[in-house]
């Protein structure tokens, strides 16, 4: 299992971007956190199989509707990844 860290700049929040990243997450089987940053990002980190990192990755570009993505940062990561459940933060 990789993990992966994504930092989302943009209008990500106040537009439902952490929900919308809870749900593709969960729904791609993978464990980790979202959460806001102070400086208007958002932050995702995540564990899990190659493909679902990609897919996740391929809908935190999308993000959901109302929201704009203006640059993805995609990072390997070595932070440990507690738990097998995906949460906001």
């Amino acid at each position: 299992m990789a993990v992966k860290r994504f930092l989302i700049q943009g209008i990500v929040q106040g537009v439902g971007f952490r929900y919308f990243a809870l749900r593709s997450a969960r729904g791609l089987s993978l464990a980790g956190y979202v959460r806001n940053l102070p400086d208007g990002s958002v932050e995702a980190v995540a564990r899990g199989d190659a493909s679902g990192l990609a897919a996740l990755e391929a809908a935190l570009r999308r993000g959901p509707p109302g929201s704009r993505v203006d640059s993805l940062d995609v990072q390997d990561d070595d932070r440990e990844v507690p738990g097998d459940d995906f949460v906001i933060r």
